[in-house]
């Protein structure tokens, strides 16, 4: 089947308006991020919202206003703040192109958000469905979304039955996307969509009954909408397996900055080796006494990296230069308390790892 002539052709009428009455009454109107139109506040939403659930966006969401109340303060911050603040909420290199789009706006655009979704798309970190997004939240641009939400509720009312996988169909999505926008009401039609794939159009059991639009969904008419969207490519998942080392020092740590590319790049972290028998190489001769405890399984979007943390307590009496020289053979860092680590940009996995042990592993050897 071509994927042109994919779905049938569809009345907006038919699908536009009972979503966007449905949303006035039955949608979500409490969100903090819904009561504006501020595109600063709409913008930060948006991002936070990518591969993340709304209850754990809410308190980072407040957080971060706080902290960045508009676009120039989150701009002029230095990153390890705006990494700070992100850490835990996954997918880091949101909040770093978050950053670098702050700055933009300020350098380019006179520290104003463009108003087209065709300029917003300019900026770092903002595609397509995001630049859409706040144009018609923000502009009342006409303009179509396409997460995968509404990908779902798309291909389901449409039975949309070409492979999503291959770009050529996800650009025929699109232009369906276009067709289905409504004359006036865009702000309640993109919440709508967004409402209704987080809300009733489930990935598993979808409440079809529910649902505005299902008199002309034809993925229900078939009796099969869970089959929708249909995309075959699936991400290959790797195995990766480290040691990491947790020095410590007159009850503080060693955490190292990670490189600006690759896993949890610029965060800042325990040094990391190849292997347990890396770690025992690199620290032959080291005073002090080790403890391995135990390995554990961090879970990523495209990886399980399984890592060995080995607790190295160096003795109370050992001299700043002796562990100068010690620090001096593992990557750049510096000595912090539990407690600054925990208010610095560390990964997930290293902060449960800290919270669960240090009071057991803090206390340096005599």
């Amino acid at each position: 089947m071509s994927a042109a002539l994919v779905g049938s052709p569809s009345d907006s009428s038919g699908f536009a308006q009972p979503l966007i009455e449905w949303q006035r009454t039955h949608g979500r109107h409490a969100l903090p991020w819904q009561q504006t139109t501020d595109p600063y506040r709409v913008w930060l939403s948006e991002i936070m919202l990518q591969q993340t659930q709304v209850a754990t966006v809410l308190g980072y969401y407040e957080r971060f206003l706080t902290r960045f109340p508009d676009v120039a303060a989150l701009a002029a911050a230095p990153q390890d703040d705006v990494l700070a603040l992100w850490s835990g909420l996954g997918y880091y290199s949101r909040a770093r192109n978050l950053h670098a789009c702050a700055r933009a706006v300020m350098s380019e655009f006179g520290g104003e958000f463009p108003r087209t979704s065709a300029q917003l798309q300019t900026l770092p970190g903002i595609g397509r469905s995001t630049a859409a997004a706040i144009a018609a939240f923000c502009f009342g641009e006409r303009v179509a979304i396409l997460d995968g939400n509404v990908k779902r509720v798309l291909t389901r009312f449409l039975a949309f039955e070409a492979d999503l996988a291959v770009a050529a169909n996800e650009r025929v999505l699109w232009a369906r996307a276009t067709e289905l926008l409504p004359e006036s009401g865009i702000e309640s039609y993109t919440q709508g969509l967004m409402d209704l794939g987080a809300t009733v159009c489930l990935a598993r059991s979808p409440q079809c009954l529910l649902c505005p639009v299902q008199p002309g969904c034809q993925g229900r008419r078939e009796g099969r909408p869970e089959r929708f969207p249909i995309k075959t490519r699936k991400l290959k998942r790797g195995v990766r397996e480290n040691a990491w080392l947790w020095l410590v020092w007159d009850d503080m740590l060693w955490l190292c900055q990670r490189p600006e590319t690759g896993i949890w790049a610029g965060l800042w972290s325990f040094p990391e080796f190849e292997s347990i028998e890396a770690l025992w190489t690199q620290a032959d001769r080291w005073p002090g006494e080790a403890t391995q405890l135990e390995p554990f399984t961090h879970v990523l979007t495209h990886l399980d990296w399984t890592l060995h943390p080995v607790v190295w307590r160096l003795p109370a009496q050992v001299t700043a230069k002796r562990v100068e020289a010690l620090t001096g053979t593992l990557p750049q860092g510096r000595w912090v308390t539990v407690d600054e680590a925990l208010a610095m940009g560390v990964p997930a996995a290293l902060r449960k790892l800290v919270l669960r042990s240090h009071a057991a592993v803090l206390p340096p050897a005599a």
